[in-house]
């Protein structure tokens, strides 16, 4: 007779043991877990607008559900939502974009992983510039793939230059993966920066993910400016982007990417079998979105225009920290690295973010994301999608700390 072995070791797969878990997530559940115990604590850390979804777009996917648009749809997406990503996608950016080009997904990460999967092989190299997106390096990892990582100077606002993109090139590089508006520094490339990069990519033969997921939330009157602009979406550009971030819409998880229709077409076969299509009333939903009344972009981004300046006054006349004002997204990316070294009046040693923002947390119950999880130690990341009076406060209580170090 056989019997189960319970004392069984569990054998995660090597691919599971190497990822790490994500920072961001961590430090928002250490957050509300803390709160939950009835700690007053205020977070910084969350990557989501405080806006509720719209009431159209929301009542669009109640009223889906309501006449029975609960079933299976094509795996790209139901196609009145592709051709509506296409032309939103296509007046945006001034290129002509068909439906054929889109893939509709689980979300934004869910997009680019599905890119991932679609063009790397175990080897392939991916260059990302630092500070990134917490999740690049770790869906990389997923695909057996390896992350080259280019550090970006504070002084050329954190973006990738085209003689770094080219010494970091070698045989086995595949893709470049730039992140405009950026999290966590909410900066921006230029054209010329875009152009110059794309130029080096086609050389090569390399691919450029291009991750627009903020495209919409941009401040001081500048404009967006995509690498997928240029050269009519050449076939070395994928575009990413969602509904999450301009339309307060983080939970429906639909996002998708934009390519050449051969590698829309694979992604879209990979998707079926690992996902199927995204949920059919947050289609629905996200049709309404790009569809409907636009107004509370701008009410969100106006709001979040007024935060981004009260943050970034308020850290900037505090001792050791200076803060870049970023041009988009809802993150500041202030420079910490004049308190390493230091000690905070409890007596506990700060000599990296991760210390920074663990005593910040326990000892003023505030909420930060340490720049090590983006790449970039010396900085830390805040975001100021939260009120103006949680800003205020949460910042008062900063200062306060920071006067208190020795």
């Amino acid at each position: 007779m056989y019997y189960m072995n319970t004392a069984m070791i569990h054998k995660s797969s090597t691919r599971a043991k190497a990822i790490t878990e994500s920072i961001t997530m961590k430090i928002t559940a250490l957050a509300k877990q803390l709160k939950a115990e009835g700690e007053d604590v205020i977070g910084f850390g969350a990557g989501e607008p405080d806006f509720g979804t719209p009431a159209h777009i929301s009542q669009a996917g109640i009223d889906a559900i309501l006449a029975g648009k609960t079933t299976y749809t094509p795996a790209a997406g139901i196609p009145d939502l592709r051709a509506a990503i296409a032309t939103f996608e296509g007046r945006f950016l001034g290129i002509n974009i068909t439906a054929n080009h889109v893939v509709v997904s689980c979300g934004g990460k869910h997009a680019i992983m599905n890119v991932c999967l679609a063009l790397l092989d175990a080897g392939d190299e991916v260059i990302i510039p630092s500070p990134y997106w917490v999740s690049y390096p770790e869906q990389v990892k997923l695909c057996g793939a390896n992350s080259v990582f280019v550090n970006c100077k504070e002084d050329n606002q954190f973006c990738l230059t085209a003689a770094d993109f080219e010494a970091a090139i070698t045989e086995k590089t595949k893709l470049l993966i730039l992140n405009s508006p950026s999290n966590p520094t909410g900066m921006l490339y230029t054209k010329d920066n875009l152009e110059a990069l794309l130029t080096i990519a086609k050389k090569h033969n390399i691919y450029v993910l291009s991750d627009e997921i903020y495209a919409q939330l941009i401040y001081d009157g500048l404009s967006h400016q995509s690498i997928a602009s240029l050269d009519g979406l050449d076939e070395h550009v994928i575009l990413v982007s969602g509904v999450a971030k301009s339309y307060a819409m983080t939970g429906w998880r639909i996002g998708y990417s934009i390519c050449h229709p051969n590698l829309a077409k694979q992604i879209a076969s990979m998707q079926s079998h690992m996902t199927s299509n995204p949920s059919t009333p947050a289609q629905w939903a996200a049709l309404e979105a790009y569809q409907g009344n636009q107004d509370s972009i701008l009410e969100m981004r106006k709001t979040f225009e007024a935060r981004r300046n009260s943050m970034c006054d308020l850290l900037n006349a505090m001792p050791y920290i200076s803060c870049q004002k970023p041009q988009g997204a809802f993150y500041t990316f202030p420079n910490i690295s004049k308190t390493f070294g230091k000690k905070t009046k409890l007596g506990a040693p700060i000599e990296n973010s991760v210390d920074f923002c663990e005593h910040l947390l326990a000892e003023a119950k505030i909420a930060c994301v340490p720049g090590a999880g983006f790449g970039s130690d010396p900085f830390m990341r805040l975001s100021y999608a939260t009120s103006d009076h949680l800003i205020e406060t949460g910042l008062k209580r900063l200062h306060q700390w920071l006067q208190d170090l020795h």
